[in-house]
């Protein structure tokens, strides 16, 4: 894994392929690694970025003084791009990674070709009703205890955790990992405190896709049609604000559509970014 320095600490990401640049966002709470699937599939003909993001489960604490706010973080991963020196770059954004996917679109969308929202926060579904009692913990300096059931893989089954995020059983391999990460660093935890509990301000995302109109470049809304957090109604009016959209349900899938479809989900991926690259250099 390559690490870059930013002004908000250091950013382990991947990188695999070559060829135009797609960058993958992931959600709170998960790591870089719940897009293989799909980047496996795409790296043949893109150069796949997937960043670490500071979501509670990275390897490195981000500097005390970081802004990790919702907008923070989009101001982060615009950072990020800045420092790859990447270009015209397709950004997908899943879960909460989407929220940041928007933020960069609607105010850092220099280095933007496209953007891909794959089922994701919107308006005031940020973080979804069920996820807020970790904003409630982590104000009450509680996050910790709760995060550490996350251990034990029967609570990982629960809607309220990661049951409902796929058709399929969590990925426990994967998990392991993050818990551990969470666990292993003081910093990390103090990071993902800070986060979280920042989250809450149902306003903000609806200003976020106000300023969406604002987006001229192309936008692919491929959406899970399955989904228990993300409405469908969220993407219809998300195509309805973007000047330059298109909606693409993801049949049997859940939030999760890069590991519940993982060939639909790169297709539809990989058809809209040569898409994005043939108008650009025409």
């Amino acid at each position: 894994m390559a690490t870059i320095d930013l002004p908000q600490g250091k950013l382990h990401y991947h990188q695999l392929g070559s060829g135009p640049p797609i960058v993958f966002l992931h959600g709170y709470l998960m790591g870089a690694n719940l897009w293989d699937p799909v980047v496996r599939l795409l790296a043949g003909e893109f150069c796949c970025i997937i960043p670490e993001l500071p979501f509670g489960v990275h390897q490195t604490p981000m500097r005390p003084d970081a802004d990790l706010t919702t907008a923070g973080v989009g101001r982060l991963v615009a950072d990020f791009l800045r420092a790859l020196d990447v270009h015209h770059v397709i950004l997908v954004g899943n879960d909460s990674g989407g929220a940041i996917a928007q933020i960069v679109a609607a105010r850092h969308p220099q280095r933007l070709g496209g953007l891909v929202l794959a089922t994701c926060d919107a308006f005031d579904n940020h973080p979804p009703r069920l996820f807020r009692p970790l904003i409630i913990a982590a104000r009450a300096g509680a996050l910790t205890p709760l995060l550490t059931t996350l251990k034990f893989r029967p609570v990982r089954s629960l809607p309220s955790a990661y049951g409902w995020l796929s058709h399929h059983q969590p990925p426990h391999e994967l998990i392991d990992g993050w818990v551990a990460n969470y666990l292993a660093d003081k910093g990390v935890r103090r990071d993902t405190r800070r986060l979280i509990a920042a989250l809450g301000d149902d306003a903000f995302m609806s200003q976020i896709a106000v300023e969406l109109a604002g987006f001229p470049k192309p936008v692919l809304l491929a959406w899970a049609a399955d989904d228990k957090f993300f409405p469908l109604g969220h993407a219809k009016r998300l195509a309805g604000i973007l000047p330059d959209a298109r909606l693409e349900l993801i049949p049997d899938s859940r939030t999760w559509v890069m590991r519940d479809q993982p060939q639909r989900t790169a297709q539809l991926i990989g058809r809209f970014a040569r898409h994005t690259a043939v108008t650009v250099t025409t």
